[in-house]
Parts: C-alpha cells; sequence; structure tokens
C-alpha cells in the first residue's frame, strides 16, 4: 500500500482505511489547528521522531477507556482515602505537555518535539486540548494532556512526578468525563496498565461510531 505525502497547503487526508497494516497512512503536512482537527475527527494523529517528517498514523484496531467504566484498584483506593488527591484543570498546558515529554525523554525517548509543543499550545489556545494535573496533599504529583473534540478525549501523554500520579489525574478524568456524558477516552495504543485500569480493543468502525455520536 502506498503511504501518502501530503501538502502543507491543502488540509486534507487519505481515507484512513487505507493505512498499512500498522497504521500508518500519511506523511508531511503540518501541524496547523486546521489539520489536527481534521485528523482527530478522523482517528488520526501525528506521532514522529525528532528529525523525521511529520507521519500520520491510523490503526486499525483501537484501544479505549470508556470513562464510566474506569477501573480503581483497591491499592489506589485505599491510596487516595489516606491522602488528599484531587485534579486541577489546565493548570499549566504547556508545562504539563513539557513535563510529559521530559520524563519520556529520560525513559525511552519521545516523540514530543519543540514542533510538537508549540502546535499543542496552539489547539490548547483554540479550546481543543486540555491538561489534567494530580495533586496529593497538595503538592502537584503527576498529570495528562490531550485533545478534545465534542465528548471524545484524545489522550497523548502523561506523567508522574510522584507515587500513583498518573493514575489519580486518569481517575479523576475519567470522573468527570462520565458525569459529562463523554463517550469515550482514546489511548491510542494498548498498554497492560491501562488495560488494567478499563482499556479495550475494539474496531476502527466501532471507534468511529463512537466519534461520530460524540461529535
Amino acid at each position: 500500500m502506498p503511504v501518502y505525502r501530503l501538502e502543507e497547503n491543502k488540509v486534507y487526508f487519505p481515507a484512513p482505511e487505507l493505512a498499512e497494516k500498522d497504521g500508518l497512512l500519511a506523511v508531511g503536512g503540518d501541524l496547523s489547528v486546521e489539520r489536527l482537527t481534521l485528523a482527530y475527527s478522523h482517528g488520526i494523529f501525528p506521532w514522529y521522531s525528532p528529525g523525521e517528517p511529520i507521519l500520520w498514523w491510523c490503526p486499525h484496531e483501537r484501544f479505549i477507556i470508556r470513562p464510566e467504566c474506569i477501573h480503581v484498584s483497591h491499592s489506589l483506593r485505599k491510596f487516595m482515602r489516606k491522602h488528599d488527591a484531587y485534579i486541577l484543570l489546565n493548570r499549566d498546558f504547556s508545562d504539563t505537555m513539557h513535563r510529559c515529554r521530559l520524563k519520556r525523554e529520560f525513559a525511552e525517548g519521545t516523540w514530543i518535539t519543540d514542533e510538537m509543543e508549540e502546535a499543542y499550545a496552539r489547539l490548547h489556545a483554540a479550546n481543543r486540548a486540555v491538561s489534567v494535573e494530580a495533586y496529593v496533599d497538595g503538592e502537584l504529583a503527576g498529570g495528562l494532556y490531550g485533545v478534545v473534540l465534542g465528548k471524545c478525549f484524545f489522550g497523548e501523554s502523561m506523567f508522574s512526578d510522584a507515587e500513583n500520579g498518573s493514575k489519580i489525574a486518569l481517575v479523576g478524568l475519567a470522573e468527570l468525563l462520565a458525569e459529562k456524558g463523554f463517550r469515550m477516552i482514546d489511548c491510542q495504543f494498548h498498554t497492560d496498565h491501562l488495560e488494567r485500569m478499563g482499556g479495550e480493543k475494539i474496531t476502527y468502525a466501532e471507534y468511529m461510531r463512537l466519534i461520530e455520536s460524540g461529535l
């Protein structure tokens, strides 16, 4: 299957069904608010390493958490009862995204480049990206950020600076989204950690039905 090269002055994507088996759909284009909005509304997202051209992905199998199905382990519930744990929204979007970048750079490398940070800051300014920060006993413990379109949240990355930081951020977000009738938290790829917290695999067709109902 061909990988389509996008033009910077035309905001479009080839049909998601044309993505390769690993999910790679297109290369090039830009990270404008308009293109990113179009991408996420069709389950497409950018993911590439520093020095590479922009790569756009649309996996055929998706991994999501339905907000009302978030799983909170016994140990996490016990921890949250013992401590004053809560979340804030948009405490500092750029700082939260940068903390996600630093954690990944230190551990296994990151796709969060300067270009990506600037692009998602623009999305945040357009009210299409949100950060969630978790606090434990008054101290910043972790957080995450993602894109919001309609009643769908597209998770991008998370970080922990203290025990259970990112878990508290995700649980708090899920509970808030469930109250607001959100359809899903898109996790992009499967991890054992997210599966333990209620994640499930669905087909691209079901995924798009959730997006369409959420939009």
